[in-house]
């Protein structure tokens, strides 16, 4: 009698265990996760951040790894979302604007001046209207999104002289991420646009091959692109990308539900306290970038205005080609926090 309820109970157990042993099995050792620039770059260090609250709070089961350098694309982040597609990437931290090639839709947050500063841009961040349908287009594309930070307003510096209106980017050759919305607006203002990753980009600054370059000047500073020959800085504030954190979705699927939560809000906080060391550097970047004897123009409203009646062909025809509805709700978000 015992023995038979000894195998009864060994054969109930094995029943009831074989889908956690199942489960178990979903875990990875190590999830590869890509970003373009090291933890000593604000977007880095929110990838770091992340990594390093989800593998606390899950007591190591989920282990997240950050390959710095788009290393996992050999350099080349324009193909980090193919790649995470493909199961290479299980882990994105990283700028929409970089997958245009791949998920244009996910790049309506980089329309020029589409959020001309903060208040507009946190308007739009919180948002329902305009993150449900967003997220939605993540989740098509094929990652489950957690939350997002902020790569930061993006400026121009170039090596040949001080760039106050839009006829002063005449014959200059900047390079710009792999974005032809962005080569379209170097374009329109008759500047020479040249398409290539940012391991390839500061060889070429400092050979002289390219003479400008557009990033936030919390990049130029961690990066010390003063020393690649850029002289001239004009803060035009023309462009802001988000910081997406996402998994892929066979990985997230894979996941318990109590472990989906403890990364979901692993992301948010990381997000958080990414967004805020953004902010901090936006506050010193023009007196911070002075003190290296560069040359830092900041536009007057009525400057600005003209910069933004430059892109407006550039913005109309993207407005459309990225998608026009959810830019729609944008502009609405955006609209109110100029009334207010």
């Amino acid at each position: 009698m015992k023995r038979r309820e000894l195998l009864l109970g060994a054969a109930a157990a094995g029943t009831l265990g074989f889908p956690a042993v199942l489960k178990a099995q979903q875990y990875k050792a190590e999830y590869k996760m890509s970003t373009v620039v090291p933890p000593a770059f604000a977007w880095g260090k929110g990838g770091e951040i992340f990594a390093n609250l989800v593998r606390e709070r899950t007591s190591g089961r989920i282990n997240i790894k950050q390959y710095p350098g788009s290393s996992l694309v050999q350099g080349d982040q324009t193909r980090e979302f193919s790649a995470m597609r493909q199961g290479i990437i299980d882990v994105l931290c990283g700028a929409p604007i970089n997958w245009s090639g791949t998920v244009r839709q996910l790049g309506v947050f980089t329309l020029p001046f589409i959020t001309p500063d903060h208040k507009a841009l946190d308007a739009v961040l919180a948002s329902p209207a305009v993150m449900d349908d967003y997220f939605d287009l993540v989740r098509k594309a094929g990652a489950e999104p957690l939350a997002v930070g902020e790569t930061g307003f993006r400026q121009i510096s170039n090596s040949k002289r001080p760039i106050i209106k839009p006829e002063d980017m005449k014959g200059i050759k900047i390079r710009v991420v792999g974005s032809p919305m962005y080569g379209e607006i170097m374009n329109s203002m008759g500047a020479n646009p040249t398409f290539m990753s940012w391991a390839d980009a500061q060889p070429a600054l400092a050979s002289g091959a390219v003479d400008a370059q557009e990033n936030p000047l919390e990049v130029f500073l961690a990066a010390k692109i003063h020393t690649l020959g850029q002289k001239y800085v004009t803060k035009w504030n023309y462009s802001n990308d988000i910081l997406l954190f996402a998994i892929a979705n066979p990985i997230w699927q894979g996941w318990s539900a109590q472990d989906q939560k403890i990364v979901r809000g692993a992301a948010q906080d990381a997000a958080r306290q990414q967004i805020a060391i953004v902010r901090k550097l936006f506050a010193e970047d023009v007196e911070r970038v002075r003190a290296l004897g560069v040359d830092v123009h900041v536009p007057t409203p009525a400057e600005l205005n003209t910069w933004q009646i430059a892109c407006r062909r550039v913005y109309a025809r993207w407005k459309v080609e990225v998608n026009a509805s959810l830019i729609g709700k944008m502009e609405q978000v955006v609209e109110k926090t100029r009334k207010a």
